[in-house]
């Protein structure tokens, strides 16, 4: 932990919740471990032509034939369309789905009601969204205005801290592999602002 908030290169505009005035968080893969490495989903990007390279539509899009009357109707399609997965009009070629995306993912994110998480530079994780927040230093000019989470700062109860930033983090239970089985941070709830204790369980997993 330190002391130090550092700068805030963002000047208070980039990389911050506009609703709730808190920034977004960042963190090490490495720190949070397993949880990120199994929940994680690739991108694979948009489906491409492998022979023009332009964006293909699925087979079953209503609108791919706009002058046909039913989509799936083998009398309305042209001669060439064998309803394959997804469809590239101009080479009058259907292909299926491993053959229009990437074999490597050129990112990873996960996201469901709570969260909304996405990779970040080469080995980190940003956080988003989250129902949980914590302080930490800013961030390197690399990514201005967001926050530190692998740098907390260090607060002590009943701590004045208005002038410090609130950052977007992961709560205890995403870093239940982890040595001390929770976050190497305090975690405060954004909905009620009370701080969020742990009770290491024998198994390895932590509840809030």
């Amino acid at each position: 932990m330190t002391q130090y908030a550092g700068i805030d290169y963002g000047l208070g505009r980039m990389n911050v919740d506009q609703e709730t005035g808190i920034r977004y968080g960042i963190i090490s893969q490495h720190t949070v471990g397993q949880a990120w490495y199994e929940l994680a989903e690739g991108d694979y990007g948009k489906p491409t032509c492998p022979k023009c390279g332009n964006e293909v539509k699925a087979s079953d899009d209503p609108a791919l034939f706009a002058d046909n009357v039913e989509l799936n109707e083998a009398e309305d399609n042209p001669e060439w369309f064998d309803g394959q997965d997804y469809t590239c009009v101009p080479c009058q070629t259907c292909y299926w789905y491993d053959e229009v995306f990437s074999e490597e993912a050129i990112g990873w994110s996960f996201e469901d009601s709570n969260y909304t998480l996405t990779d970040c530079l080469d080995s980190d994780i940003f956080v988003l969204k989250s129902p949980y927040y914590t302080y930490a230093q800013y961030c390197s000019p690399c990514v201005p205005g967001a926050c530190n989470l692998d740098h907390p700062l260090e607060i002590a109860d009943g701590e004045n801290t208005d002038t410090l930033s609130r950052c977007y983090a992961l709560g205890h239970d995403w870093f239940w592999d982890t040595e001390s089985g929770q976050a190497p941070y305090r975690v405060w709830r954004v909905k009620d602002d009370t701080e969020v204790l742990t009770e290491v369980k024998a198994e390895g997993r932590v509840s809030e």
